[in-house]
Order: C-alpha cells, then sequence, then structure tokens
C-alpha cells in the first residue's frame, strides 16, 4: 500500500477500538453491567443533539460531537480515572498529557492537529463548546447514577457537595438543564442514594 496518509489513519481507527475494553466506574441504567469509553461517548454525543436546544447560547453542536468523542481516547493509555476517586485524580492530568501526544501523534499531521486542538479546548472549558460538552460528559453518569438508584454515588459514598461540585459545569452553559439537574441532586439525596454531609 503506497498511500502512507491512508495507512495512518488505519492504524488509527484499529487503535481507538481499544474504546470499546476501556471500563468506567458507571453502570447501565439497568444496572447489568459497566460502560466501557465508546458507550459513554456515543451516549453524551447523542445527548449533545438532543439537548444542545438548551444551552444559554448557541453552540456548534457539531464541534461539540467531534469534542465528546476524541476527549476520552485517551484513556486507551491513561486509563479512565473515577472522577471523585482523588488520589487517582493527583496525576491524572499528566497520565493525559502524555496519552495524547501518543493517540494524537499516530495521525498526520493536520488531522493530529486538529484533534489535539480539541482535546484541549475540551479539557480547558472556556469556550462554550467546551463548556457544553463537559455538561454533557458530566450530565450522562449523574443520570445513571440517579436512573438506577444510586449507582456510584451510594457504591462510593459520594456526598451531596462533591456532586454538586462535579456536575456545576451544567450551571454555566444552561439554565434550564441545571434546573433539572438540582431536581436530581435533591430528589436523590432525599430518596437516600446520595450520603448525608
Amino acid at each position: 500500500m503506497e498511500n502512507n496518509r491512508l495507512m495512518k489513519d488505519i492504524e488509527f481507527i484499529v487503535e481507538i477500538d481499544k474504546m470499546k475494553s476501556i471500563l468506567r466506574q458507571t453502570t447501565l441504567m439497568d444496572k447489568s453491567k459497566r460502560e466501557n469509553d465508546a458507550e459513554h461517548s456515543w451516549h453524551i454525543s447523542v445527548m449533545a443533539m438532543v439537548l444542545s436546544e438548551y444551552a444559554n447560547e448557541e453552540v456548534d453542536t457539531y464541534k461539540v460531537i467531534k469534542m465528546l468523542l476524541i476527549h476520552d481516547l485517551v484513556e486507551i493509555y491513561a486509563g479512565d480515572t473515577f472522577c471523585y476517586d482523588k488520589v487517582g485524580n493527583e496525576d491524572k492530568k499528566e497520565r493525559e498529557l502524555k496519552a495524547a501526544e501518543k493517540i494524537f501523534g499516530m495521525l498526520g499531521e493536520d488531522k493530529g492537529k486538529e484533534f489535539r486542538e480539541l482535546w484541549d479546548e475540551f479539557e480547558e472549558m472556556k469556550t462554550k463548546e467546551a463548556l457544553f460538552a463537559a455538561s454533557m460528559d458530566r450530565l450522562q453518569p449523574m443520570l445513571s447514577n440517579y436512573y438506577s438508584g444510586g449507582g456510584t454515588w451510594e457504591k462510593f459514598n459520594v456526598q451531596k457537595k462533591d456532586i454538586y461540585k462535579r456536575i456545576s459545569p451544567v450551571k454555566e452553559s444552561s439554565e434550564e438543564l441545571w434546573k433539572f439537574v438540582e431536581y436530581m441532586i435533591e430528589d436523590a439525596f432525599e430518596k437516600g442514594y446520595i450520603t448525608k454531609e
């Protein structure tokens, strides 16, 4: 095969199949199994398509979806770090930066640069698209926890204040979704899904 660019693209596509094997702490809503990174990325991308109308400002949904589809590719090498794992989060940034160099470095320079810039923008959460993407990324496990009767909140005794802190990007990106988030957290607390402070 003479087309080096195509071969690099195919190698990248083959490599990211590993996303299907990276297990997250979050379970499916039916509690049948833990979800993997590929399932998570698909779910939050569809959520962005469905929920973008509720953003406080109009967002470029296509750009949001691109961010959501690539933001966890680094976990192929860095692993999934549970958001409430204080020890695991100490070196998460360092592990993920190394992984970003490796995974996006597999692509040709132009595609690698585009993907890396999207990944960096997502991580920085400064643009309206990155903020909305982060909101989807954080809302999806929350929905899983709520609709499965506690999920990882119960399993790891997560406190209400920590959930509010984790989900805070939603407050900045969508007033309407934030009202729903507050309802879910308070209702989950009343039902005993969330640990009392």
